[in-house]
């Protein structure tokens, strides 16, 4: 009888925990005939077989997934189907649905880019044929094209999910990468691309990015039900922007070269003018902040670089729009930096100031100003030796490029090991209680 209750509370103890109640029952099998010392036996076999497996989940790679479900027209509901980071992000961040699926606006893009979090917002605008008629039938033509286009556009457009990851892809490739990225949606190689090209990249885009958190048993069925959920089943803003009403235009090179420069000025004027408020100049610290809020940097690091900021450059002398834009635009070199600093380190030692001016002149064809380079030397060298370890540097800006993704997902895992761990303790604590009453 006590072996049974005792058995019973370690049950209950599992449930406490959170862990997989069968699998421990099937490990421990503690049966009603075992005496209570060798039910305490079994118990510690249990607890050992529990640990092992629980130390399997937690050396396996773990990927951000998140399980959402989504509410068509029909008001069926479609099954839980894993996420990555950036598919959650997509879904965070778009306002509004058409027949089932959900869209992006213009400004939904440029704040999924800018800002941390969506603004508060009840569901999703479903919307109407007719508003949907309407919205494709006023976007602007290539030759309106500017740097202002999506704040232009605001509300009234539609970005599908393909169309999301390419332009992330846009907003990360250096100047020199326009060439090449065209030539890959160019599969015919006749110098131009038509709407049926893009459609077929853009959908490798998608592929791509949602099989990077699903298991190879699982990719197959992942990849059909996220893409019969977020695909685009008609025109968007974007095709008929690129290709006409009808879709019959074709896309040359030039075009899609102001594209892409015009995509990144807007970002980046964006970022510049939340800080600048109407000036033509950021402080120093307005810099720090906007270069480490997208890092992996927790508060208390944040703090010490804008610190330094503060105490090793005084006077505020501020930094121009356009020594920002020629920055942001070598973040989209980091690698031929990377490969130029290798160049000047053959021992991994840090750099000064004029090897790294010299390899950004490199890269990127520009030549930093020397107080913004000074700035920048202020926020990441902590010992104040005049020198920055390029390893270190080329790792955070990475992340800043990258806008939160990789920090997302060291977070889901530490999330994910504090949360096995208390498990685990919750458990022990449990075990250690039952134990005394015996």
């Amino acid at each position: 009888m006590a072996t049974s209750v005792f058995r019973r509370q370690l049950l209950l103890c599992c449930r406490h925990s959170r862990t997989n109640t069968r699998q421990l029952t099937r490990q421990v099998n503690i049966k009603k005939t075992l005496t209570p010392s060798a039910a305490l036996g079994a118990t510690v076999t249990g607890v050992l077989a529990w640990k092992i497996w629980q130390a399997r989940q937690e050396t396996a790679e773990i990927l951000p997934v998140v399980t959402a479900k989504s509410e068509g027209e029909d008001g069926n509901k479609e099954p839980r189907i894993p996420h990555t980071y950036r598919e959650v992000r997509y879904r965070q961040f778009a306002s509004v649905e058409y027949k089932g699926i959900t869209y992006m606006t213009p400004q939904d893009f440029l704040e999924s880019v800018t800002e941390e979090m969506p603004r508060p917002r009840i569901g999703r605008a479903k919307l109407k044929d007719k508003e949907v008629e309407y919205l494709l039938k006023n976007t602007p033509t290539r030759s309106k094209g500017s740097n202002k286009l999506f704040r232009k556009l605001h509300n009234q457009g539609l970005i599908s999910y393909t169309e999301y990851l390419f332009l992330l892809c846009v907003l990360t490739k250096p100047q020199s990468g326009f060439r090449i990225a065209f030539n890959m949606f160019d599969t015919d190689g006749n110098q131009i691309v038509d709407k049926k090209e893009f459609l077929v990249l853009e959908r490798v885009f998608s592929k791509e990015h949602t099989e990077a958190g699903s298991e190879q048993i699982n990719r197959d069925h992942t990849v059909a039900k996220v893409k019969e959920s977020v695909d685009p089943v008609q025109d968007t803003t974007l095709l008929i922007h690129f290709f006409g009403p009808k879709g019959k235009q074709a896309l040359k090179y030039e075009d899609f070269h102001r594209f892409m420069e015009n995509l990144q000025s807007e970002v980046i004027e964006l970022e510049f003018v939340e800080f600048s408020k109407g000036m033509a100049t950021i402080t120093e610290e307005d810099f720090a902040h906007i270069l480490l809020r997208y890092t992996m940097f927790d508060k208390t690091d944040v703090q010490a670089c804008i610190t330094r900021v503060k105490e090793r450059i005084p006077a505020v002398q501020g930094i121009t729009f356009e020594e920002f834009k020629q920055f942001c635009q070598f973040l989209n070199s980091l690698d031929d930096f990377t490969i130029a600093m290798k160049m000047y380190t053959f021992a991994d030692q840090a750099v000064s100031k004029e090897q790294f001016q010299r390899a950004v002149y490199v890269c990127t064809g520009n030549t930093l100003s020397p107080h913004l380079v000074n700035t920048v030397f202020q926020i990441f060298d902590a010992d104040g030796d005049g020198h920055l370890s390029h390893k270190e540097f080329i790792s955070i800006m990475k992340d800043r490029l990258h806008r939160g993704s990789r920090k997302w997902k060291k977070y889901y895992l530490a999330s994910h090991l504090m949360h096995t761990q208390d498990n685990w303790s919750s458990f022990k604590s449990c075990v250690k209680n039952e134990m005394r009453s015996y």
